[in-house]
């Protein structure tokens, strides 16, 4: 089968497997691991980490919720966090183009892929909570994201531009109540900025 009708079979993947390649072509994983290595140094595919591609069209196609996704398969667990989220629930007046952000439980960890980086920041497990699974994306809310941001500035691992967050579009309700579970230093940095 040629690239054209291979790639017309995954179009409507985001993402696809070695698997999935053999599967399409009706051949063993061995021959479908050659093809999809053969594609990535012609252009044709793009690897996005171990035995996870994108066709390139679709790459330089993607929006930002593609983007979301990517992020979440990439580092499983994880969610949307940060200012990648603050930024696109319209908290913050800082816009990331081509940097998206994750929190993740296993490691902090960077991915480059096509001039686009992909950070996953890991927080301890008790903290990894506040998001749930919108269109297939797992996002934190604003407060968590938020909240998020807080810890990891407040242990001088997250570099943050406090003013450019408008704290009068987050519930501080709900920031207050998450708030219990974060240690007494974001504690602190948190009530110091929201007034609670």
């Amino acid at each position: 089968m040629k690239y054209p009708e291979l790639s017309k079979k995954l179009a409507g993947l985001l993402y696809f497997t070695v698997e999935d390649v053999a599967s399409v072509l009706g051949i063993n994983e061995n021959s479908a691991k050659v093809l999809c290595a053969r594609y990535v140094q012609r252009g044709l595919f793009i690897r996005l980490r171990k035995n996870l591609y994108i066709l390139k069209d679709r790459w330089d196609k993607n929006t930002i919720e593609d983007f979301f996704r990517l992020a979440n398969m990439l580092q499983v667990p994880s969610y949307i966090s940060l200012m990648t989220a603050l930024s696109f629930y319209e908290v913050t007046t800082q816009v990331q183009r081509g940097f998206f952000e994750s929190i993740s439980v296993k490691r902090s960890i960077r991915y480059e892929i096509e001039g686009v980086i992909f950070n996953f920041c890991k927080i301890k497990k008790e903290l990894y909570s506040g998001f749930t699974r919108q269109d297939n994306i797992f996002i934190a809310s604003k407060e968590k994201a938020f909240l998020d941001a807080m810890y990891l500035y407040s242990f001088g691992k997250y570099a943050l531009d406090i003013d450019s967050i408008d704290i009068n579009k987050l519930d501080l309700k709900m920031i207050k109540n998450l708030l219990k579970d974060f240690p007494e230093r974001t504690k602190k940095v948190v009530r110091d900025i929201c007034r609670i």
